[in-house]
C-alpha cells in the first residue's frame, strides 16, 4: 500500500514507471526518469516558431520570383536571383551579365539555373542547419527540450552526410558573390549606360553586397580554409590575422545569415517594382 510519501511517479516497488519511449534517446535506462518532455517554463516554443516563420516566407517569396521569370531587369539593375543569366531566353541586358550560354530549357525561368548555388550553400550553413533542424524538425526544438524522434544518427547517412559538400558550396558562393558586387559595380551608370548615377537601387545593392560578402566570409568553411591545419599561428603571421579577422565576422554568422537573406530579398523586391513600373528608381546624382 503508499503511504503517500513517494515520490511521483514511482511505483511501491521503487522502481520508476514507464515512460513514454523508454529505452530511447533521453528516456534511456541510464537517465533521469522524467514524465515531462522538459522542465523550461520559459517560452522556448517562441525562437522555432519564429524561425520556421522566416525561413517559410523567404522559401514562398522567393519560389514565386524564380519561376516568375520576368520583372528582374531595369537598366542598371539585375536581380540578384537571376544574375548571372546564363539562359539563352533572358532579357536582353545590354552590359550587364546576359550571357546566353544554356538553352532556353523549354522556357523556363533563368534563375533556376543560378539558385541552386547559392541555395546550396546556405542549405549546407551549419547555421541553418540548426535553424531549420529546429524549426522544421523539431531536432531538437529547443535546448533542454527533448526531441520527439526516437532514433538519431546526426549527419552520418544519406541525404544528411550530403551536408559535407558545404566546402564545395562556399567555393562556388565565391563565384556569386563575385558576380554580384560586379553588377553592384554596374549600378554606378544610368539607363543610358553611362557612368556616374546612383540611385536609391544604387544603395540597395551596396548594402546587399556587403552584407553577401559579410555572411560568405563569416562562414565556419573559411576560417577552417585561412587558419585550419596549422600548429604554429607564429610562424604563419598573415594567415593568424586572416583568420582573426574571420573569426570576428564568424561571431557573428547568425545574425549575417539572417541580415544577408533580407538583404538579397530586398535587392530582388526592388528590381521587381522599378522592372514591373510601380515606381521610378530615385537618383541622387
Amino acid at each position: 500500500m503508499a503511504t503517500g510519501t513517494e515520490p511521483p511517479n514511482v511505483h511501491k516497488s521503487g522502481s520508476p514507471d514507464p515512460v513514454p519511449g523508454a529505452g530511447t534517446g533521453v528516456h534511456g535506462p541510464t537517465r533521469a526518469a522524467i514524465t515531462p518532455r522538459h522542465l523550461r517554463t520559459d517560452r522556448w516554443w517562441l525562437s522555432p516558431a519564429l524561425t520556421a516563420a522566416g525561413l517559410l516566407a523567404f522559401i514562398a517569396y522567393s519560389t514565386w520570383r524564380a519561376f516568375a521569370n520576368a520583372d528582374y531587369y531595369a537598366a542598371p539593375y539585375v536581380s540578384p536571383f537571376y544574375s548571372p543569366c546564363l539562359a539563352e531566353n533572358c532579357v536582353p541586358m545590354q552590359g550587364g551579365p546576359g550571357w546566353g550560354i544554356v538553352g532556353s530549357w523549354w522556357g523556363l525561368s533563368p534563375a533556376l539555373l543560378i539558385l541552386i548555388f547559392p541555395l546550396g550553400f546556405r542549405l549546407t550553413c551549419y547555421y541553418y542547419r540548426k535553424a531549420y533542424y529546429r524549426g522544421f524538425w523539431a531536432s531538437p526544438p529547443a535546448c533542454a527540450v527533448a526531441e520527439p524522434h526516437r532514433k538519431y544518427s546526426g549527419e552520418t547517412r544519406f541525404p544528411l552526410i550530403l551536408q559535407n559538400v558545404h566546402r564545395y558550396f562556399f567555393y562556388l558562393a565565391i563565384g556569386v558573390a563575385g558576380i554580384l558586387t560586379y553588377d553592384t559595380v554596374l549600378a554606378f551608370r544610368d539607363e543610358d549606360y553611362a557612368w556616374g548615377h546612383m540611385g536609391l537601387g544604387t544603395v540597395v545593392f551596396l548594402i546587399n553586397i556587403v552584407l553577401i560578402w559579410a555572411y560568405t566570409l563569416s562562414c565556419h568553411s573559411c576560417r577552417h580554409i585561412v587558419g585550419g591545419r596549422l600548429k604554429h599561428f607564429s610562424k604563419h603571421p598573415v594567415r593568424y590575422r586572416l583568420w582573426g579577422w574571420v573569426g570576428r565576422l564568424n561571431e557573428r554568422h547568425m545574425q549575417l545569415a539572417w541580415a544577408s537573406l533580407i538583404s538579397v530579398a530586398a535587392a530582388d523586391f526592388y528590381v521587381y517594382l522599378v522592372a514591373s513600373g510601380a515606381f521610378d528608381d530615385p537618383r541622387f546624382f
